[in-house]
């Protein structure tokens, strides 16, 4: 067992090490050596999930003097890692992502936006999220978590000032956080006189226990990216490469983030109907919110990001009605999410390789030239949007299931179960829209000539995409009848399903839907059809004129009842960071006004202050 551990945390942290000293222009050996540390990892990973549930030291305690005797131990304590049901399973999907983006990145193009030593940094941070999910000791658990944060900072490149700022930014919206999860931590110390998850059932009644679980949850909130502490993840995703994009925010700090959430959730603390109400409408606020805003972006890696943000909120949702369904909906739309979200991120990175942009308007008609591709993104975009039979209907049922049953409680949240449903049903539905504009206009309509010498990316780079594609596909089809009982319910517990749903029948309604459609097609298509130029308003058509696809949701900014919306969030009402930014530079603006150069303004103000000191003293 102890070797498995070294091989999951340390082998990855000590190679990534190593790397830093190998030249950048050895990438191929260095993206070589991180995907076979992957594949070891995912061994290990799956010898660890298969085997039972227990609490080990990661450092032994050594016998000689009386002071290393009692450091050994007081260090054992807080180095625990536990192999529980949940956390072997986020260890397994991650060990499943991470060969998939090593395959991706080995034959990588020289690329200014690429980060520096991104395969030291690539297994820091598999090393770090495994220690960060098998920590027993909340401390030790920080400590993971908190080197993930500086490892997000490092996968942006920071080439130039753009860039530069939105690396910078992620730093301090992270770190925030992470400062109010020490703060969190302290209170649980106070409460419960451990640190040690497995021994931690706090309920939520009084004011010490409320706050210490906010603070955590918006450490959880602020690394799996939910409104309104999502605004790094923007930055992020149009300033890095779609790589770094499909490592981190979209799979390992989603994974992470929501694991967190479900600790603090199901086993950390007992939520009062109050928390659960909040959250209930932080996760459809960040569903509905972000949805609104992906739909009129022109940048497909800005519109993926909002989409990365939208999911969490399904992801929140399913967590915090606290039924074993819940809870497994909500954590079976996070492996999804990364599945689906890391494929859309790898497409997006394929196409700007190729065509050399991230605006839609500047692509078009590239599935003839990139079939692989545009096949991938297709399945992505449907998972995503909750199209039947692929993962991504499966676990959002599951939700739209939970919430029903949820309905069946007594509670002000259970009674308001019809909004949430609605509200979740009506963000799948304008996450179609916006993934119609994302394949249409990528990949649809007509071809530039500019690319008409493109090609599709090479082996390396369609085979996780394709890879992922089937496992979207897969888990799926046989939601019902495997992955959920094999997998979620061991974490969650047992329940039954609501209503009728049968996954693989769904797959063959749907192949059947599909042939019968094509032979319809093929029919039709025997008889002679007159062929005659298309009516434009009495004009000829111009074959080489394009209609930019974008141009249809103009509708949405210019409407009468979201124009306001959008106005403010382009002015960032919405971001938390340019938020305080602003407050902090008023602030300064005030002290500034205060530093006249008079000694008698000085020494007013210090006996000022000191005289307010003195008074909270007394009182």
């Amino acid at each position: 067992m102890t070797d498995l551990l070294n091989i999951l945390i340390f082998l990855p942290l000590a190679v990534g090490i190593l790397l830093f000293l190998v030249p950048d222009k050895l990438r191929i050996w260095k993206g070589s050596a991180a995907f076979a540390v992957t594949l070891l990892v995912l061994f290990a990973a799956i010898r660890i999930y298969g085997a039972e549930e227990v609490i080990v030291p990661l450092i032994q305690q050594v016998q000689g003097s009386a002071f290393l005797t009692q450091f050994t131990h007081t260090l054992q304590e807080f180095t625990v890692l536990n192999m529980n049901a949940l956390s072997k399973l986020i260890l397994l999907f991650l060990a499943v992502l991470a060969p998939l983006i090593g395959l991706y990145s080995i034959y990588r193009e020289k690329n200014a936006d690429f980060p520096a030593h991104f395969y030291s940094w690539f297994l820091i941070t598999l090393g770090c999220s495994a220690g960060t999910v098998l920590a027993e000791n909340l401390l030790l658990f920080l400590f993971f978590w908190g080197v993930l944060g500086y490892t997000l900072y490092k996968l942006i490149a920071q080439n130039d000032e753009a860039s530069s700022a939105s690396a910078k930014k992620t730093l301090i919206i992270i770190g925030s956080s992470d400062a109010l999860m020490i703060i969190g931590i302290g209170l649980i110390w106070n409460i419960a006189g451990t640190l040690n998850i497995s021994e931690l059932s706090i309920a939520t009644t009084g004011g010490p226990a409320v706050m210490a679980f906010l603070l955590l949850a918006i450490g959880a909130f602020t690394k799996a990216g939910a409104f309104p502490f999502h605004t790094w993840i923007l930055n992020f995703t149009e300033k890095a490469h779609g790589l770094s994009s499909a490592y981190m925010p979209a799979s390992f700090d989603k994974l992470i983030g929501i694991y967190f959430l479900a600790l603090l959730c199901s086993r950390i603390f007992e939520l009062n109907q109050w928390l659960v109400f909040a959250l209930l409408i932080i996760g459809v606020c960040t569903i509905i919110f972000a949805v609104m805003m992906a739909l009129i972006q022109h940048n497909f890696k800005k519109l993926l990001g909002y989409h990365a943000v939208s999911q969490v909120g399904y992801m929140i949702v399913g967590i915090s009605l606290g039924s074993p369904l819940g809870i497994a909906a909500g954590l079976f739309h996070m492996f999804n999410n990364a599945v689906y979200k890391g494929g859309l991120f790898l497409t997006a990175a394929s196409v700007e390789r190729r065509t050399g942009t991230s605006d839609i308007d500047k692509t078009g008609g590239l599935a003839s030239k990139m079939p692989l591709t545009f096949i991938a993104a297709v399945v992505f975009a449907l998972s995503i949007s909750g199209i039947p039979p692929l993962n991504g209907f499966a676990s959002k049922w599951m939700i739209y299931q939970g919430i029903v049953d949820f309905g069946q409680q007594s509670g002000i949240a259970s009674q308001l179960w019809i909004i949430w449903l609605a509200l979740a049903v009506f963000g799948s539905a304008l996450t179609l829209a916006s993934f119609i504009k994302y394949v249409s206009g990528i990949f649809l309509g007509r071809k530039k000539e500019i690319y008409e010498k493109i090609k599709e990316v090479g082996l390396l780079q369609w085979i996780p995409m394709m890879l992922l594609a089937v496992i979207c596909i897969w888990f799926g089809a046989f939601a019902t009848e495997y992955v959920i009982k094999e997998l979620f319910m061991p974490v969650s517990g047992t329940f039954a399903f609501v209503g009728i749903w049968d996954s693989s029948l769904l797959l063959w309604l749907v192949v059947a839907s599909i042939v019968v459609g094509f032979l319809i097609y093929w029919i039709g298509s025997l008889k002679n059809m007159r062929k005659v130029e298309p009516f434009i308003g009495g004009e000829k058509a111009d074959e080489t004129q394009g209609y930019p696809i974008t141009g249809f949701y103009h509708t949405l900014r210019k409407s009468r009842y979201l124009a306001f919306f959008y106005a403010r969030a382009e002015e960032k009402w919405f971001d938390i960071y340019d938020l305080f930014k602003g407050f902090v530079l008023w602030t300064n603006k005030g002290f500034s006004t205060i530093h006249t150069g008079v000694l008698t303004t000085y020494a007013f103000w210090i006996y000022g202050g000191l005289a307010i000191i003195l008074l909270l003293l007394i009182l």
